[in-house]
């Protein structure tokens, strides 16, 4: 689950507890809020905590096999 798909669980989860004033026989609206907003909270937390293996911006430069970085430079020829 990426950091949008969190956010929008944990957006919805807060409308549904705070915003909404039905009632629904069958099922209690205000614990489906809290689920959801619970699991968005979990959510961001987790893609937050795993951003940098996922290839976020830190991840950018590093090389994922061998261990080691290898810097290529070759000169530019400018001929007159």
């Amino acid at each position: 689950m990426g950091i949008s798909v969190s956010l929008l669980l944990a957006a919805a989860g807060a409308a549904l507890i705070w915003a909404v004033n039905a009632t629904v026989s069958g099922m209690n609206i205000h614990t489906i809020g809290v689920i959801l907003l619970i699991v968005g909270v979990v959510g961001f937390a987790t893609s937050l905590f795993f951003w940098s293996s996922w290839g976020g911006f830190s991840a950018r430069g590093r090389t994922t096999t061998g261990g080691t970085t290898t810097t290529v430079t070759r000169d530019r020829v400018v001929e007159p």
